[in-house]
């Protein structure tokens, strides 16, 4: 009887606080960014930003190149590998008026792949593929003319794309591709498509962002966004890392568009969070359980990642055979339930997961949502960008910090830090 109280009081305590957190203000967490503190260009020189140190509630700052001092050695990192693909394409629509018009210019910019819905297949194929999309200036994409091509020159060869518009896919449009050639989809988009900085950079690509937008460690193409807070790597800090006796890892989250959506709604509750693809090799898990469950992450994307893993080996201990789909992390998951298991039993059920299925990667989805009450499981340390008043990422920081993210904002802002994409970044230590 007394235990079924105990129980019955734990059900209770956590239903409260899971309201609690869906009943968030996201107006709590706003505070004023004037324009020009919003780096539109990256420096020079990646590791000679700045970086804010959040140590157990004191703030200071240093140079992003001395981050290895502040690392405990034996430490674990990891990192995001993902690559941004040049995911904006531009057609332009067939001329109706006279021999000056000009056809309306259509913005296709692309989001997941639907088929094949496989990131590395699909960008091998050779003549076809599909892909969920944003499509800007769509009134004038008139249902008589469904199907928009461009042609460029490759290697001294005329490929023609065509776009086809397909049906809507929630709040964007499945368009199927076809070319001629017989090149890859990764060499095609190469050459027509661009680079999709953030909207609030206010300005145009620029061919210097196809190499200062990507981290120096990126390799798997995916992506429509970077992952930030690994911009202000260089070779020479990895290297000073290494010196320092930190263990290197990365996983891989392909970053959405929904990244940069800002919640509309005045409680998070109504806020839908965007789905990210992930995958994890059998080597980080172990490593990880090798660590006792512990890491520092390299931004948002990696903490997304770390912290749905032990959801997953939650969900694996009672559903040994789950298949991808199954494994999904959904928005609220972390905030229905209330798992007592360790970080290394959550990771240990993951391994065994792969052992039994001989999987050397895992890959599944998350959606997770990181806001104030939540719980950290794995990540014991972080390194961030500022991010945007009212962003889910600052929930996330928030959370991370026990709530002191005013603080940490206000210092930043007091001391000529560069926020957002380009910005520096903070060492955060709660």
């Amino acid at each position: 009887m007394r235990y079924s109280k105990v129980v019955k009081f734990f059900v209770i305590l956590h239903a409260e606080m899971e309201n609690e957190v869906k009943h968030i203000r996201i107006s709590e967490f706003n505070y004023a960014l004037p324009d020009e503190r919003i780096a539109k260009f990256p420096l020079a020189e990646r590791d000679s930003s700045k970086l804010l140190l959040y140590r157990h509630g004191e703030v200071s700052h240093d140079v992003f190149r001395n981050l290895p001092e502040y690392l405990p050695k034996g430490a674990l990192m990891i990192f995001n590998n993902t690559k941004v693909i040049q995911a904006r394409l531009h057609f332009r629509k067939e001329a109706t008026g006279g021999p000056k018009s000009t056809g309306a210019l259509i913005e296709i910019f692309l989001l997941e792949p639907a088929e094949p819905n496989d990131y590395q297949v699909m960008f091998t194929q050779t003549s076809s593929c599909s892909w969920y999309c944003l499509v800007g200036n769509l009134k004038r994409w008139k249902d008589d003319t469904p199907v928009l091509r461009q042609t460029v020159q490759i290697d001294n060869r005329t490929i023609t794309l065509e776009a086809r518009r397909g049906p809507v896919h929630g709040t964007s449009y499945r368009i199927d591709f076809k070319w001629d050639g017989g090149i890859s989809w990764a060499e095609l988009l190469e050459a027509v498509g661009e680079i999709p900085i953030p909207p609030y950079l206010n300005r145009a690509s620029q061919e210097s962002d196809k190499t200062t937008y990507q981290t120096v460690y990126s390799k798997i193409k995916g992506s429509v966004a970077a992952p930030t807070a690994g911009l202000h790597f260089t070779e020479r800090v990895l290297k000073d890392l290494d010196a320092h006796g930190i263990d290197r890892e990365e996983l891989t989250l392909h970053v959405g568009a929904g990244t940069f959506r800002p919640v509309k709604s005045e409680e998070i509750s109504g806020h839908e969070m965007h789905t990210e693809f992930i995958a994890v090799k059998r080597s980080t898990i172990e490593k990880l359980i090798a660590h006792g469950g512990e890491t520092i992450a390299v931004g948002t994307t990696s903490v997304r990642t770390i912290e749905s893993l032990y959801y997953i080996g939650v969900y694996l201990s009672t559903h040994p055979d789950a298949t991808e789909e199954d494994m999904h992390v959904n928005q609220w998951t972390p905030y229905d339930n209330n798992p007592t298991m360790t970080s290394v039993q959550a990771l240990q059920y993951i391994q065994d997961y792969l052992d039994r299925h001989n999987l050397d990667v895992l890959k599944t989805s998350t959606q997770i949502i990181i806001a104030p009450g939540y719980k950290y499981h794995i990540v014991k340390m972080m390194v961030t960008n500022f991010h945007q008043p009212q962003s889910t990422l600052l929930l996330l920081v928030s959370a991370f910090v026990n709530g002191d993210w005013k603080k940490i904002y206000r210092y930043a802002l007091q001391n000529d830090f560069r926020f957002l994409s380009y910005g520096d970044s903070s060492l955060l230590i709660p």
